[in-house]
């Protein structure tokens, strides 16, 4: 599970922070925990993610090591969400 002012990578907003876990109810549904993510890249738009279960895709911020590898990568000529997390890692993230 990631923490809040974590910086994470989603497949499909690229570099993210977690701003916060929250609980939410849709209906009479069971409460369920989501991440509320603001991409890096975009500061006006914020995602709502559920803890479990989700569809997309997240994992924690890469390591230098493994940015200097992708950096080499044709993925990542491929993919600019990709390329845009690995510089911002190799830049040092938020400073």
């Amino acid at each position: 599970m990631f923490q809040k002012k974590d910086y994470i990578y989603s497949e499909t907003q690229g570099v993210c922070q977690v701003e916060n876990i929250v609980l939410l109810q849709s209906g009479n549904g069971p409460q369920v925990s989501y991440y509320v993510l603001r991409p890096y890249y975009d500061r006006e738009q914020v995602s709502y993610i559920p803890v479990e279960n989700h569809q997309v895709k997240l994992r924690p911020m890469f390591t230098p090591e493994e940015a200097r590898e992708l950096a080499e990568s044709e993925q990542v000529k491929k993919d600019e969400k990709l390329q845009q997390a690995v510089e911002f890692v190799l830049k040092g993230g938020e400073s």
